[in-house]
């Protein structure tokens, strides 16, 4: 009987590692492979990549976690190949080509005309590959097996977009936008406002919220390193909102905060600050009018 590997020792860790996905892979196997080098207890993501997509993954461990959502509601920027002339059944390389039309002759006012179009506050219908859901069941299940149902136009924000370079038949972006934006779509939506259809054949994130991608920080990179050197590499549980404003806790209440309890505070109201005693981040707060410092999460730190 073939011996079992011997079970891996979780450790109670929290902060956040700025992942370069690799291509080829799923968030969510990144992840895991991230937890499993760093031998942490907890881990969650902050806004999934598609496999043929690449770049930023912010990676939450521990009580980073408690935070990921405000990374999953925040800006995001990437850069993007669109290539013109057909579209897909995806909106990406991995899928079967669909419709084809001839590309017009692109010159640069063209493009950034039309690029200008889709900049501001406009409409996107959800992409039928997508994980958005239908009576409980992910839209990509009802696509693979060729039933297609009607999707909302859903609010977005694109803040910018720049072009980088154009041939003949594609058009390279760095493209800002909000939360919710499928890149694929904006893709084959310029495309035809070109007069022509189109897909993405890259797709790279170099930006969440206020995280910069550092390209060296790669699985493989991690691998190399020791336990010790990871760890160096992690940012503080609370870098998902390090941009909020900061208040020591009142004198002798740092134990009452860490237990969710109210405290009085001499700071004007905020909606949301993060709490220190010393050095040390105790939480998320808000603090009312009447000067009461409320928890609204606790490190556990």
């Amino acid at each position: 009987m073939k011996a079992s590997s011997p079970k891996i020792q979780r450790r109670h860790l929290s902060g956040v590692f700025l992942l370069n996905k690799p291509l080829g892979i799923s968030s969510n196997a990144a992840l895991q492979r991230v937890r499993w080098l760093y031998r942490a207890q907890k881990a969650g993501h902050t806004g999934a990549l598609d496999p043929l997509a690449s770049g930023l993954l912010p990676v939450c461990l521990g009580e980073a976690t408690k935070f990921s959502h405000y990374l999953l509601d925040s800006v995001k920027r990437y850069q993007t190949t669109v290539f013109l002339g057909h579209s897909t059944t995806t909106g990406d390389v991995e899928g079967e080509v669909l419709l084809e039309k001839a590309v017009p002759e692109l010159s640069e006012s063209l493009i950034q005309k039309t690029l200008a179009q889709f900049v501001g506050d406009i409409q996107q219908v959800p992409p039928m590959y997508s994980a958005l859901k239908k009576e409980g069941r992910p839209l990509y299940e009802l696509a693979r097996k060729g039933i297609e149902i009607e999707r909302e136009a859903r609010p977005i924000t694109i803040l910018a977009i720049e072009l980088l370079s154009f041939t003949e038949n594609s058009i390279t972006l760095d493209i800002t936008c909000s939360k919710g934006t499928y890149i694929r779509v904006l893709g084959e939506d310029i495309a035809k406002a070109l007069g022509t259809y189109g897909h993405l054949t890259y797709l790279h994130r170099i930006k969440t919220g206020h995280f910069d991608l550092i390209p060296s920080y790669t699985i493989e990179y991690l691998e190399s390193l020791s336990e010790a050197e990871r760890d160096a590499l992690l940012l503080p549980a609370y870098a998902p909102v390090d941009h909020f404003p900061k208040v020591q806790v009142p004198e002798g209440r740092a134990e009452y905060f860490s237990r969710g309890m109210e405290s009085n505070i001499e700071h004007e109201a905020a909606e949301q600050v993060l709490v220190f005693d010393g050095e040390k981040c105790l939480g998320l707060a808000e603090i009312t009018d009447k000067k009461r410092l409320v928890p609204k999460r606790v490190l556990n730190l």
